[in-house]
């Protein structure tokens, strides 16, 4: 999959970002850099919809991996699937992995959730930025397998030639999507992501931010009223209404640009 290196200058700034060093590829290393980034990075679509708003032309509005580590790191940006696991997927290829992107379904919904299958010693291994995912997983076509994370325990179970049904427990959404194990070509990718930009381009209507805070999920989503902050732990909800300024408060919460999160938030009233 021809997707451009990053330059070795961003990379070690990511690292240093995520709090992760340099090793051989493995699966504990894979778990060190999505622990990280699930710490550092959120799940959002704040920036997306306000970069929406001001640029005219779809084309130009995909965040592609300069744009999505620099704004991750400099204003406190994430994204959603396409462009998280379209950036992860750089710096892991960067860092020597070998792998390529895919798109999958979720429940009815075809094509609308992509994932990352990574190849370690002749082993397939699920690797998922953009949901997240919080371990690498395991894939077998042969049988059901299982892992653990710090949040989530995952089961793995083939559905099909080349499918997987993707479940995790503590959640109330307990299978997430269906992995369609098929490389997806770098420019088919790239069109698929700046679509999501057009008409019918998913989270451009709600603004919504996910992040792992002292150890549990945070949430916010903006269809939800009154406006508050979700914590999840052991698949528990707890509901915390937000009293003050609304984007004041999400930007300290989830350490993301003020400014950003009132653009996307008027973006949406208007």
């Amino acid at each position: 999959m021809s997707i451009p290196p990053l330059s070795p200058e961003l990379t070690r700034e990511i690292l240093t970002f995520l709090g992760v060093g340099v090793e051989e590829p493995s699966v504990e290393h894979l778990d060190k850099l999505m622990t990280a980034y699930t710490e550092a990075v959120p799940w959002e679509s704040f920036f997306r919809i306000a970069r929406r708003a001001r640029i005219a032309n779809t084309a130009d509005c995909p965040r592609w991996p300069e744009i999505f580590w620099r704004e991750a790191m400099e204003l406190g940006g994430g994204g959603t699937c396409f462009e998280s696991n379209y950036a992860f997927f750089s710096l892991l290829r960067t860092l020597g992995y070998d792998g390529y992107l895919t798109i999958n379904n979720m429940g009815e919904t075809i094509g609308c959730h992509s994932a990352i299958v990574i190849r370690l010693d002749g082993e397939s291994w699920l690797v998922d930025a953009g949901l997240p995912i919080f371990a690498a997983l395991p894939l077998d076509p042969t049988e059901v397998t299982q892992r653990s994370s710090r949040l989530h325990r995952y089961t793995v179970r083939p559905v099909g030639v080349n499918r997987y049904q993707i479940e995790r427990d503590h959640h109330p959404k307990p299978i997430a999507f269906t992995l369609i194990d098929l490389p997806i070509e770098n420019d088919a990718y790239r069109q698929r992501t700046t679509a999501d930009y057009g008409a019918g381009g998913l989270f451009l209507d709600q603004a919504i931010a996910v992040k792992v805070i002292d150890g549990q999920i945070r949430r916010f989503n903006s269809t939800e009223q009154p406006p508050h902050i979700q914590a999840f732990e052991n698949g528990e909800r707890t509901d915390y209404e937000i009293t003050v300024d609304v984007a004041q408060a999400i930007s300290r919460q989830f350490s993301m640009d003020e400014d950003i999160v009132r653009a996307a938030l008027e973006t949406l009233t208007d």
